[in-house]
């Protein structure tokens, strides 16, 4: 099947590198299609093949900005369904990523469940670096052999792949009008607070601070104090009553996407994603 999947991007070329290559090795360059956001953003050059749109760089306060991006993202990926059975979208520091256990990649996971459902999320695993016990990430090493703990958190139970045309709410947590699955085969790796120095350095950013990025940023770094904080479980010991959690608790404003579970889970990364990423 013919699979398309979306990024934009805006200083950021440490995670659009990895993502080039994750979802590269996946689907092929050629169907890799990043919004660069502004003219001053270059383009990629290690993959020549991507398809790339620069937009101009009009700033917004942070929400307007996130639901203007997920209806461009939503306009452009309708166009692709003329071409593609399956188009993915999410963040550049998010990785959709099979159990490697039941699947020996992303192609082969989404092949599998097409004409299944219309949309699929992945458990959402917020990585951090536990301070006290793991050191600094090393850029040529890969992500997931440097971090072993990650917060359960709904916020990155995405709907990010979608087998027919759909309107992606802000910060693609939602499809609008349209319920939520949770497969137990498949996770959402979000990697934007990986590293504490390469993370808090965010909050310096002079584009993100003046559009009104700097409260998110530090509640994002909270991620830090509750790894920190935690008495981690086995991934695998929790990974099943987190989806239950998430599939059934959801919030009064938002009907179709999963609410938090209450007190902070923390999980131990299973070995087996050691390498992906």
């Amino acid at each position: 099947m013919d699979v398309a999947v979306i990024t934009s991007v805006r200083n950021d070329d440490f995670f659009l590198e990895r993502w080039i290559d994750y979802y590269g090795s996946n689907f092929g360059h050629k169907n890799l299609y990043v919004i660069l956001d502004g003219q001053d953003q270059p383009t990629p050059d290690h993959a020549p093949e991507v398809n790339t749109l620069t937009i101009p760089r009009k700033p917004l306060e942070r929400v307007p900005a996130m639901r203007r991006r997920a209806r461009l993202v939503s306009d452009i990926a309708r166009g692709l369904f003329r071409f593609y059975d399956c188009v993915i979208a999410g963040d550049v520091d998010e990785f959709i990523i099979p159990d490697p256990d039941q699947f020996p990649d992303l192609n082969a996971f989404v092949a599998a469940h097409q004409n299944t459902t219309r949309s699929i999320s992945g458990l959402g695993l917020d990585v951090g670096q536990h301070i006290r016990l793991e050191p600094e990430l090393d850029p040529a090493q890969k992500m997931l052999d440097q971090r072993r703990f990650a917060h359960l958190s709904s916020r990155y139970t995405k709907p990010s792949i979608s087998y027919q045309p759909c309107t992606w709410g802000s910060g693609f947590h939602r499809i609008k009008r349209q319920n939520f699955h949770i497969s137990d085969q498949l996770y959402g790796f979000h990697f934007g607070m990986i590293d504490y120095a390469r993370s808090t350095g965010k909050t310096a950013d002079k584009d993100r601070l003046a559009t009104g990025w700097g409260g998110h940023l530090e509640r994002r770094e909270r991620l830090f104090k509750i790894i920190d904080q935690s008495t981690p479980m086995p991934g695998d010991d929790y990974f099943s009553t987190a989806r239950r959690l998430q599939t059934w608790r959801r919030p009064w404003f938002a009907w179709n996407k999963p609410a938090m579970i209450k007190g902070d889970p923390v999980v131990e990364i299973p070995e087996r994603f050691r390498g992906i990423i």
